[in-house]
């Protein structure tokens, strides 16, 4: 992270190893418990218990409600990758579905044709 924003390239690199955390944002199974079929504000509450009691080094994201139209262009302007937007009530279902977007800003150099290349 720098100045609190997360920037996936620094991580990707492993240079900077000590500084990246952790953050949860979704949890399938807890104690033994699948919660794949539960929504996701379910699977959400077994997260934070869980995180309540974890380390240092391990936060969970926060949900950000509203229009992902705006959400999104403020991700962008913090020069954030991009964001992913989960339906409340849904299960967690595994591959692409309308209930789980990810939206990529463009912009991003993680989104450049060379960023393979700069990580070889």
């Amino acid at each position: 992270m720098s100045d609190n924003v997360s920037d996936f390239d620094r991580m990707h690199s492993r240079r900077h190893d000590r500084e990246v955390q952790l953050l949860g944002f979704d949890i399938l199974e807890f104690d033994g418990v699948d919660l794949r079929p539960e929504p996701l504000d379910r699977r959400r509450r077994a997260l934070e218990k869980l995180l309540g009691r974890s380390e240092k080094g391990i936060q969970l994201v926060e949900l950000i409600e509203g229009s992902g139209e705006v959400v999104f262009a403020h991700a962008c302007e913090l020069g954030l990758e991009g964001i992913v937007s989960k339906r409340r009530d849904a299960p967690y279902r595994h591959g692409r579905s309308r209930d789980w977007l990810k939206v990529k800003n463009r912009a991003h150099p993680a989104m450049s044709r060379d960023w393979e290349e700069r990580w070889r």
